[in-house]
């Protein structure tokens, strides 16, 4: 585990880094509060040992921004301090800090203060959630193999490669990409409300059939959407619902369900999509053989301004290497 350590006392900010990477971890240290903000939004770092009074802002002004921005991926605050009565404790843990260190401090306190931050970071079970909640739909499909695991590296795998190019800057950053890696094998979560003989049927669908399969983005939207309505910061469940609604879109407005075109496509979606067409075509199925990467490529390309957008076709592109290795790890037999 990473930790970011931030104090303006080098000989205090030293120690703590040597301490602390004795006992395994790896760590980030800087003297000033907005330094460690621009360092935890970047790296969102899963642990933070701040101290009180720094330069820039302070180690209060710190846990508040830092619990203002986190959204569901908690962030262990442990404050380092001489400030030991009882309002200056109560003060810092309304501003958002977990545990306290008192000046001086020594290694086995240390250690005890950061296992306990990493047990309390260990009972967050969203991973878990979300992964049952995509297994269980996709345990009535009988075609789809490793579809899901696949799915959620295609898509870090475009999320980083557009990370790279600068665009979408303001949306695609660590916390995306870590977001769509869990939360895309979710888009699919609605067909746990598609009949059985349209799901399993053996072969490809009629156009009433079809009508029916389209349902499942808005089921899964709707599923998503109300979890969101109960845990309004949790902004992995806001990109699930998004991608589960709007992954059948096209760039050029003729998809479904509601006919979105370009930039009203969510940017997670858009990912999600191609992800989803190219596993489809380098997978084996009932009506069709698997095709090889070059061709589902071509074809990919020619789609390029129609079903996708051009820059996630520029990040697949980019990315195709890393593709045609995550399909053969997750090949199925």
């Amino acid at each position: 585990m990473k930790i970011l350590i931030a104090d303006d006392e080098l000989v205090s900010r030293k120690k703590l880094e040597k301490l602390i990477q004795s006992l395994g971890y790896e760590t980030i240290a800087v003297e000033d509060g907005n330094d460690a903000w621009e360092i935890w939004n970047t790296e969102r770092t899963k642990m933070v040992i701040t101290d009180w009074v720094m330069p820039g802002i302070n180690g209060l002004d710190l846990c508040k921004k830092i619990r203002k921005f986190e959204g569901s991926q908690y962030t262990y605050i442990i404050m380092v301090t001489a400030k030991t009565n009882v309002h200056d404790i109560v003060t810092g843990i309304e501003a958002g800090a977990d545990d306290f260190i008192p000046k001086p401090f020594v290694k086995e306190e240390l250690l005890v203060r950061i296992m306990a931050g990493e047990r309390i970071l260990g009972f967050q079970t969203r991973d878990i959630v979300i992964f049952s909640m995509a297994k269980l739909a996709e345990s009535r499909d009988p075609e789809t193999g490793n579809h899901l695991e696949r799915i959620r590296y295609y898509s870090k795998a475009l999320a980083e490669a557009l990370a790279q190019t600068g665009e979408h800057r303001e949306v695609i950053d660590s916390l995306f990409i870590d977001n769509i890696f869990r939360t895309s094998p979710l888009h699919d979560v609605g067909k746990i409300g598609t009949p059985d003989y349209i799901l399993l049927k053996p072969g490809r669908l009629n156009d009433r059939e079809f009508e029916i399969m389209k349902n499942h983005c808005r089921i899964g939207f709707e599923t998503l959407n109300e979890a969101l309505k109960r845990y309004p910061k949790a902004d992995y469940l806001k990109m699930s619902a998004e991608i589960a609604l709007s992954h059948h879109e096209k760039f050029d407005g003729t998809g479904y369900p509601n006919g979105l075109e370009g930039d009203q496509i969510p940017i997670a979606a858009r990912i999600v999509a191609l992800a989803d067409v190219y596993d489809a075509l380098v997978s084996k199925r009932v009506y069709k053989e698997a095709f090889m990467h070059d061709l589902a490529k071509t074809l990919i390309l020619e789609e390029s301004g129609t079903h996708f957008d051009p820059m996630v076709v520029d990040a697949f592109l980019a990315s195709e290497k890393s593709f045609i290795k995550i399909f053969k790890r997750f090949k199925d037999s």
